[in-house]
């Protein structure tokens, strides 16, 4: 006996982002960058870069605290704001997206990824600070230390895929839960590279600062251009005259 085909309803669009709401967000958070970027190029940020790297250290050895297990947890959580991990997270994010046919979704997110990395290029052109040497690297690192770019894309993707999933929903306790859990879950990645010995204190309160302004920013200014390409990509699939 053959079974009724299986109906899947699709989730409707419950919410988005005010662009106003959007770009206070942005301008908060790239006043502390601003104004982060400002104290390192001032040189003001010595005590709090050093006492930041040492509070994690203890012995001879500057080793780090906790029992052994912790330094390959760390590293685990580290790598979620590495290259690979991080895009192919944003990937699969944009291919759910488009399963649920929320495109100008998933064109917003990657506009903001992609905006993202362009940024962060400048960015760490801006200031060319070397990594610290105060305590030994626990796991491998090149590249300037400011801004943290694992802290930066953290933010950016993190924060952007929170935003995107939480058009699903209408209840606002459900939106800000899981805008919470990303913003919690990126900073979380931005003090892995404090505690690694990779990134100043400093290095990583920019990043984020900056990631997490860039995803607002994002979000206020790049949702036209993604609903225009989401709608014109939808016409040219009902109608392929269309150009």
């Amino acid at each position: 006996m053959a079974r009724p085909p299986e109906t899947i309803t699709l989730p409707a669009r419950g919410w988005r982002i005010g662009r106003r709401k959007a770009l206070i967000a942005a301008a908060i958070l790239w006043a502390g960058f601003a104004l982060m970027t400002w104290l390192v190029i001032a040189g003001r940020t010595g005590r709090f870069d050093h006492s930041g790297l040492l509070y994690w250290r203890t012995g001879v050895g500057l080793v780090p605290k906790g029992p052994r297990f912790l330094l390959e947890s760390v590293r685990d959580l580290t790598s979620l704001g590495g290259a690979l991990l991080r895009n192919l997270v944003a990937i699969g994010a944009m291919a759910a997206l488009l399963f649920l046919r929320l495109r100008r979704e998933a064109v917003l997110l990657a506009l903001t990824v992609a905006g993202a990395w362009i940024v962060e290029v400048l960015l760490k052109g801006l200031v060319g600070r070397p990594r610290p040497v105060i305590v030994p690297h626990l796991t491998d690192a090149a590249g300037m230390s400011f801004p943290s770019g694992h802290a930066f894309n953290s933010a950016v993707v993190y924060i952007a895929i929170a935003l995107a999933f939480a058009t699903l929903s209408a209840r606002q306790s459900v939106r800000l839960t899981i805008i919470g859990i990303a913003v919690a879950l990126s900073l979380a990645i931005a003090w892995t590279r404090v505690w690694l010995g990779v990134h100043f204190p400093s290095d990583v309160t920019a990043g984020w600062l900056g990631g997490a302004g860039w995803a607002f920013l994002a979000a206020a200014l790049l949702q036209r251009p993604a609903a225009a390409a989401a709608e014109s990509d939808t016409a040219q699939k009902l109608d392929p005259t269309v150009h």
